[in-house]
């Protein structure tokens, strides 16, 4: 017989929403509601691949773009009782209580699960908060507690991110990444860079990247410092070519971790050639690149519409008049965007003389930025006739960006104030 005591009625403590995957591929599903808490919603759902179906007497532009993409059907009246007909799934999403409760008075009848978005318990389901991470879906509930439960879904979603917390406990196969740290903040490192660091049993470093990112790493990881230190000691390119094999060839995961992208002006694709000449299996992360990142910090753009539509990044690492020379100093003149330099500031006198000598207006703005993205970040702003003499009254070393162009002079209100 079924238990009929008043223990058996009595709710359990506790939240009572049973979290599971509803597979909505190609199943009928109805969103009651059009504005923006709908609208929050249905990019789930079609990434779900459900038949969503949304009756609203309006609806939002981001939602009138997804119906005129194909992505659902809209239908623009008022909820009328027999619309969750065939659904799999229901949402109730108006800003009208009444409209919400008969929504899901419909839906109960039919034994239809339904969301209630405006007074959740109402309702015989409820939307976690979710997220997806490598092929995982995360969802968290905390008893209709949105906030707490969205904390909580960020911080697993940031630790799986960061390599804090695995999904994956198997050891890593031995291999070799490249990848990019990024400006200097250790925080702008890529997610996919972050995780495989975590991951690693030998680091590459170049001086560049976030040494912060070294001291999240086990006791057991080993580092190599690269030293690339620019006009000082360096460690030759075939020895960091050779420690990255070797390190394959100990079984061991490898990641060479190198400031910026590790094309830009990193030697990226001489350790890849290497790598694979020796049979290694590479995997290259980009990384946020300076020559873009650094100005933004400052306050620059690299373009802007209506001033610049192009912009050029230029090795500094020699001189204009130096038989290495690749680049066409006089043709870089008499472009009008924006040039940005790297490893320039110990010839930046040349380099404005030879843009100067090319065309190039002396009044061109030209503003340094130091140490970008770091909390010891300096900007110092000048023009191509003044630049050379700024930087060396500044005491300006590298580290450093140089921005010459017209969107070089904005972002002053950016700067840090004395």
């Amino acid at each position: 017989m079924p238990n009929t005591s008043d223990t058996a009625s009595t709710p359990p403590v506790g939240d009572p929403n049973y979290l599971v995957g509803l597979d909505l591929r190609g199943r009928r599903v109805v969103v009651v509601g059009g504005g923006t808490v709908a609208q929050r919603r249905l990019g789930l759902l079609v990434a779900a691949g459900a038949d969503v179906h949304v009756v609203s007497r309006v609806v939002t532009p981001a939602v009138e773009g997804m119906a005129t993409a194909g992505q659902i059907s809209v239908e623009l009246r008022a909820y009328a009782d027999g619309d969750l007909d065939d659904a799999w799934y229901a949402m109730a999403c108006t800003d009208e209580p009444e409209t919400n409760a008969a929504v899901v008075a419909e839906a109960t009848a039919k034994r239809i699960f339904c969301v209630r978005a405006d007074i959740a318990r109402d309702g015989t389901a409820v939307t976690p908060a979710t997220a997806r991470y490598d092929g995982l879906s995360l969802g968290v509930l905390a008893g209709g507690a949105h906030r707490r439960s969205a904390a909580v879904r960020n911080g697993l979603l940031e630790a799986l991110q960061s390599g804090v917390v695995t999904d994956d406990s198997e050891p890593v196969p031995p291999g070799v990444a490249l990848v990019g740290g990024g400006p200097g903040d250790p925080d702008l490192i890529t997610v996919r860079g972050r995780r495989l660091l975590a991951r690693a049993d030998l680091v590459v470093a170049d001086r560049l990247a976030p040494p912060e990112l070294l001291a999240e790493l086990g006791p057991h990881v080993e580092v190599i410092d690269a030293a690339k230190i620019p006009y000082g000691r360096s460690m030759a390119q075939e020895a960091i070519n050779l420690a990255l094999i070797e390190g394959y060839k100990a079984g061991k995961f490898v990641v060479r971790l190198k400031g910026g992208d590790p094309y830009v002006f990193g030697r990226g694709y001489e350790e890849l050639e290497a790598c694979t000449e020796a049979g290694i299996p590479v995997t290259v992360v980009p990384g946020i690149t300076s020559p873009i990142s650094v100005p933004g910090a400052a306050g620059i753009p690299v373009t802007h519409r209506g001033v610049t539509h192009e912009f050029v990044v230029v090795s500094g690492h020699v001189a204009p008049d130096h038989p290495d020379s690749l680049v066409d100093w006089s043709a870089l003149a008499k472009l009008r965007g924006t040039i940005v330099l790297m490893m320039a500031v110990e010839r930046i006198d040349k380099f404005a003389t030879a843009l100067l000598e090319g065309g190039r207006p002396a009044d061109t703005p030209a503003t340094v930025i130091q140490e970008g993205t770091l909390r010891t970040q300096r900007v110092v702003r000048a023009d191509l006739a003044t630049v050379a003499a700024r930087v060396k009254e500044e005491g300006i070393r590298p580290p450093a960006i140089i921005v010459i162009g017209p969107t070089a002079g904005f972002g002053a209100a950016f700067d840090p104030q004395p």
